[in-house]
């Protein structure tokens, strides 16, 4: 199949430009398992929005279909007002025109995908040098301030092998953040972490959300969901039971799906619906 849902109109079109993301309609199947069923959603220059639920409820697919790591069935996807995945005409991307989309929206795994043979630096320089062919001094530099940015510029000459796993996660989250995306997706990145190294992780999550990073994140860190989310989103079996401001939605969520979800995975009862 080569076409997807046509384009939104003009109007729409220009009602989406305030948003870094829009989501509009999207659906995905494997096989005889719907997995995403019309999801709808925007995110704003700025916000941190945290995509809560149970496992199996569609979110890691989710980020996956908004970079087309994995192709929606249906739907429309917009970055800053261009679409991803399929062109103006409604065709699907080539590999070529998907990559380059690809470069501004910067990807945090749950198991770090750091390339074993490259020291740190060169892990954060790879991706800027090679694909974006900006000048190595310019990105050494860059990559270096990013480094200390995540407190690991001491291991800017260490191989991935000898970092821990919190290490190795927050090089990951600099080497993103060096092709300088619009969009930072984040894959339960504390997930595959022992517990005393998850806290590090957060941290460095918690000032790119405080300096203004525009971010979606899929977590089970219900503290931090509570303390950096501008907005919760909340799936369950593929579709949106709910959406709203973190306070609200920890304190007095409005659906019992939610109440029960938070009972069971952040441990205490919410105190009423709205």
């Amino acid at each position: 199949m080569n076409m997807m849902t046509p384009l939104a109109p003009p109007a729409a079109a220009a009602a989406e430009a305030a948003n870094v993301l829009a989501v509009s309609g999207l659906c995905k199947s494997f096989g005889k398992l719907q997995v995403l069923n019309q999801i709808d959603f925007n995110v704003a220059r700025g916000e941190t929005v945290c995509l809560l639920g149970p496992s199996g409820s569609g979110k890691s697919t989710l980020l996956r279909c908004i970079n087309w790591l994995e192709r929606p069935d249906s739907g429309r996807i917009h970055l800053d007002d261009e679409p991803v995945g399929i062109s103006s005409g409604g065709v699907v991307m080539g590999d070529r025109e998907l990559a380059l989309m690809r470069t501004r929206i910067g990807m945090v795994f749950q198991h770090f995908a750091l390339w074993p043979h490259l020291s740190v630096l060169h892990n954060v320089m790879e991706a800027p040098v090679h694909v974006q062919r900006r000048p190595k001094d310019e990105v050494r530099a860059e990559a270096e301030a990013l480094l200390r940015r995540v407190g690991l510029y001491d291991k800017r000459d260490a191989y991935p092998a000898r970092l821990s796993g919190g290490q190795k996660q927050r090089v990951g989250i600099a080497r993103a953040l060096a092709m300088k995306p619009a969009l930072m997706l984040f894959d339960e990145p504390t997930s595959a972490l022992d517990p005393e190294l998850v806290g590090e992780v957060l941290a460095v999550m918690r000032d790119l959300a405080a300096a203004g990073m525009t971010m979606v994140v899929v977590t089970h860190e219900m503290a931090f969901a509570r303390e950096a989310a501008s907005r919760v989103i909340f799936l369950d079996h593929g579709v949106v039971v709910e959406s709203a401001g973190p306070e609200a939605f920890f304190s007095a969520p409005a659906t019992e799906r939610a109440r029960q979800f938070l009972l069971r995975y952040a441990g205490t009862a919410p105190t009423g619906g709205r």
